[in-house]
């Protein structure tokens, strides 16, 4: 059994190394070999520092893959880039920053040997920042909400999967990839487990998320749940039940009262509000079109400019 561990990376040149030595450490040290490790660069904008180190991990080892992409992805994509270039048996996700600890394998791995299909580490103290903290309980509540995750399933971006997960998952053509609904769509819940592990500081530097990077993820769950469009619908029955029920009172009381009804103020308060329901309900639907013509027209999901397996194994490669 052949172990495939996927790390996307984005300026991590300071920290890429230690992460990837203490990961080896720790799988030869639990006996979980072999194991390859493969590093995709998200075209990290660090004047090719994190290419470079990348490189030389792949020179320096064998079982180290770098796989450098053209433009930026996206972690999930940068993610699906490496799951295609995964030839294990078994699948591990880990970030670079070290906060993904590789100490933190065995507990995962014990759980894994109970048959479970995807294991999950989740963290009882977070080492991130409020903000950080907010946006992971909006993401929570969003996907248990949308894709009907299990309420006590906890996760993050340290995963353990079966190769007929990673099978399917790479199946997903759309650029709009979202991991734990890609994983969710493919595996039961009952076959799904989450281990609770040590969550360490990061090594170097700040997160490189940003309001709008994190809001582009959260985003991309709307492409695995109709929901929010039943919402809108919803919404729409309930404002034109209101808007009947309004005219029925306004004719009722000019019927019963000689008094003129004044209503500019209203009325113009009225068609703001429903023009901008409207709109709404447009950018919603023009939403889902908009990410359906970009599938259909197979805009990437990632592109790689050089995979990179270290000088000798490149030249065996050619020969």
């Amino acid at each position: 059994m052949k172990y495939s561990i996927i790390i996307p990376c984005y300026k991590s040149s300071h920290t890429i190394r230690q992460m990837v030595e203490l990961t080896r450490k720790e799988m030869i040290d639990l006996g979980r070999t072999p194991f390859e490790m493969i590093l995709v660069d998200d075209f990290s904008p660090d004047s090719g520092a994190t290419v470079a180190e990348l490189r030389a991990l792949a020179d320096e080892y064998e079982d180290v893959t770098a796989v450098e992409l053209a433009r930026n992805a996206g972690q999930h994509n940068a993610i699906m880039a490496g799951l295609h270039y995964a030839e294990g048996d078994f699948i591990i996700l880990m970030d670079d920053d070290m906060q993904t600890h590789p100490s933190q394998l065995p507990p995962l791995l014990a759980k894994f040997d109970e048959g479970y299909d995807v294991i999950y580490g989740y963290y009882p103290d977070k080492k991130h920042s409020a903000f950080r903290n907010f946006g992971s309980w909006v993401n929570y509540t969003t996907v248990r909400l949308l894709i009907g995750k299990p309420k006590d399933l906890r996760t993050s971006s340290y995963c353990l999967m079966r190769k007929y997960v990673r099978d399917n998952i790479i199946q997903y053509p759309a650029q709009y990839s979202h991991m734990q609904g890609l994983v969710l769509r493919t595996v039961a819940p009952a076959k799904i487990a989450s281990v609770p592990i040590q969550h360490f500081e990061r090594a170097y530097g700040t997160s490189n998320y940003s309001l709008k990077k994190l809001i582009s993820l959260w985003s991309n769950i709307a492409g695995f749940s109709t929901v929010p469009l039943k919402i809108t619908r919803r919404f729409g029955e309930f404002l034109s039940l209101i808007g009947i029920l309004g005219m029925i009172w306004l004719i009722i009381r000019k019927i019963f009262q000689s008094t003129q009804i004044l209503g500019w103020t209203s009325t113009m308060m009225a068609i703001i509000f429903f023009s901008g329901v409207i709109l709404i309900t447009l950018g919603v639907v023009g939403e889902y079109v908009g990410r359906m013509f970009l599938t259909i027209g197979n805009y990437p999901q990632f592109v790689v400019r050089e995979v990179y397996r270290g000088a000798d194994r490149n030249e065996n490669e050619k020969n």
